[in-house]
């Protein structure tokens, strides 16, 4: 009997090592001035799959739609903003939709955000939920430097499996770091990190307890103690609220993500002083 032999070590060496599989980029760099008594935008970079655009607003202060063309993110992904507004310049920045973090076989999704602000400047950073899929990986980072009496709203919403769609998170990194400056001197840092087993950490008392949905708010400007109690009004027992040396910050958490909106949304319109939150964020 004949027999056969396979040598697959021929086949690689002709073929050469496998590809690295593909991953996405994306970036955008804008900057606003303000000029005739209204906010413009000066300058716009996009590059690879994020792209940014401008609906027409009520009130004539720009208002900057993040679109992830790639249509979520996974492990190797790595994306960045970068926004600058100058003296007395005031925009809103936020998302077309919930950005997914999808499973990851062992790289991180890297994302790096970056603020500058000059005085008198407000910028209200309120992208919609991140959404974590099980074996989701993400590392994100945000730094902005204030200067003088400028003004920060940050709202960062996260949501652990779609309750509607029976999903949980067993497992997974999920990583957030914030560094907010002002003249150069750190007012504020804070450090997020959820890794290994995530569906258990979930259920700790002192962090979810049982929740699959958070958000960290936070308001950096003059005065804003005064919000304190109205702000805790809004929140009820969905979360806690302090304020301190022209912060105020606000954690949330709920069961899921329709029901985070229900209190995330009042409350953002309240710490933005009257305005209208962008219209993507219509339940």
């Amino acid at each position: 009997m004949n027999r056969m032999f396979v040598d697959t070590s021929c086949s690689e060496r002709v073929l050469g090592p496998l590809p690295k599989p593909q991953r996405a980029n994306g970036k955008v760099r804008m900057a606003f001035r303000r000029r005739d008594g209204a906010t413009h935008l000066n300058r716009l970079h996009q590059d690879g799959s994020m792209k940014v655009r401008f609906p027409r607003t009520s009130d004539g202060i720009p208002e900057a739609v993040l679109i992830n063309t790639a249509g979520g993110m996974t492990g190797g992904d790595e994306f960045g903003t970068e926004v600058q507004l100058d003296r007395g310049a005031r925009a809103t920045l936020t998302t077309q939709a919930c950005e997914r973090i999808y499973k990851s076989t062992g790289p991180l999704v890297a994302v790096a955000n970056r603020i500058g602000l000059q005085a008198g400047a407000r910028l209200d950073w309120l992208p919609q939920e991140t959404i974590l899929f099980d074996g989701g990986r993400m590392a994100r980072r945000l730094e902005a430097d204030l200067a003088g009496n400028a003004e920060l709203l940050i709202s960062e919403a996260t949501v652990f499996g779609r309750a509607a769609m029976g999903e949980t998170v067993q497992s997974g990194t999920f990583r957030d770091r914030w560094r907010i400056s002002r003249d150069g001197k750190l007012v504020f840092a804070d450090e997020l990190r959820f890794q290994g087993n995530i569906a258990c950490q979930l259920m700790r008392p002192a962090i979810l307890a049982g929740n699959a949905a958070m958000a960290t708010v936070l308001l950096v400007a003059s005065e804003c103690e005064r919000l304190l109690e109205p702000v805790r009004k809004i929140i009820g027992n969905a979360g806690g609220a302090s304020a301190w040396g022209g912060k105020l910050l606000v954690r949330l958490a709920a069961a899921d993500g329709f029901s985070l909106r229900r209190v995330l949304i009042p409350l953002l319109a309240e710490l933005s002083m009257g305005r209208s939150l962008p219209k993507v964020w219509q339940l």
